[in-house]
């Protein structure tokens, strides 16, 4: 049974930090481009950072809006990836979410629930 459930969530103050975790289970972690969405209210979801597994060709990228605050990891031994969140905007608040993606003959992408981060004084 495939799992993605994503922790660490909650209230921080403009400037401050936070760090999201998503632990898998139930499929190969190594095999699977990993990423972290956001979605903010009324708006539409956002890829914020992905992080290829080992041995692949591509690269860990970021969106523009979070260059320089965030940093994306993962820990292929344990299955799990963070996401590092520093100086904190307002804007940040949304719910993220962790996705699991690999195309092979045909697409798998998986989900979690999501982890709601509030930025606010």
């Amino acid at each position: 049974q495939v799992q993605l459930v994503e922790s660490g969530g909650g209230l921080v103050q403009p400037g401050g930090s936070l760090r999201l975790s998503c632990a898998a289970s139930g499929f190969t972690f190594s095999s699977f481009l990993m990423r972290w969405y956001r979605q903010a209210p009324g708006k539409e979801r956002e890829l914020v950072a992905s992080i290829p597994g080992p041995g692949a060709s591509s690269t860990t990228t970021y969106a523009d809006s979070v260059k320089g605050r965030f940093t994306v990891s993962r820990d292929d031994a344990k299955n799990t990836m963070t996401l590092q969140m520093d100086s904190l905007k307002p804007e940040d608040t949304a719910m993220y979410y962790c996705s699991a993606w690999r195309r092979t003959w045909h697409i798998l992408e998986y989900w979690g629930k999501g982890a709601l981060v509030t930025v606010s004084s």
